[in-house]
């Protein structure tokens, strides 16, 4: 991913200044579990027992959305928006958290749901430490 690469050549940030390397991998985690909670209700969706597998979609859903709005706004550097940001991050995290927990039911009969629990997890965790950490890194 360009992430890093694109904040370090932000004429806000500072040329060559390296990035806040927790945000940047915030950033990065959202976008993979935006796109692993798009394949995981694809998949979904093509399994026989998709009745019993559609709350996970529509939480696949929901999810892939907040991570792509909170990396998107995240990825701003120009002017600050932190109260706004915080606010995407937690949504995101709860999103991530909610959804990790509902793949986590289907994990053992489906292996796309078990990838999905984990990247959740995971980009919970990052948009959490970032959110608590926000008043000095997001400016």
């Amino acid at each position: 991913m360009h992430v890093a690469s694109m904040i370090r050549t932000h004429p806000r940030v500072g040329g060559d200044a390296a990035p806040d390397e927790s945000l940047v991998r915030c950033i990065e985690a959202c976008l993979d579990c935006a796109q692993t909670c798009i394949a995981c209700a694809d998949a979904c969706l093509a399994e026989d027992d998709v009745d019993r597998l559609r709350q996970c979609i529509r939480l696949d859903l929901d999810c892939a959305d907040l991570c792509n709005v909170a990396a998107t706004v995240a990825s701003r550097r120009t002017g600050a928006n932190q109260t706004t940001l915080r606010a995407l991050l937690a949504a995101c995290a709860e999103a991530c958290r909610v959804c990790g927990l509902e793949c986590e039911r289907h994990g053992e009969t489906h292996g796309h749901c078990r990838i999905c629990a984990a990247a959740c997890h995971h980009c919970e965790r990052l948009c959490r430490q970032v959110a608590d950490a926000a008043a000095p890194m997001l400016q």
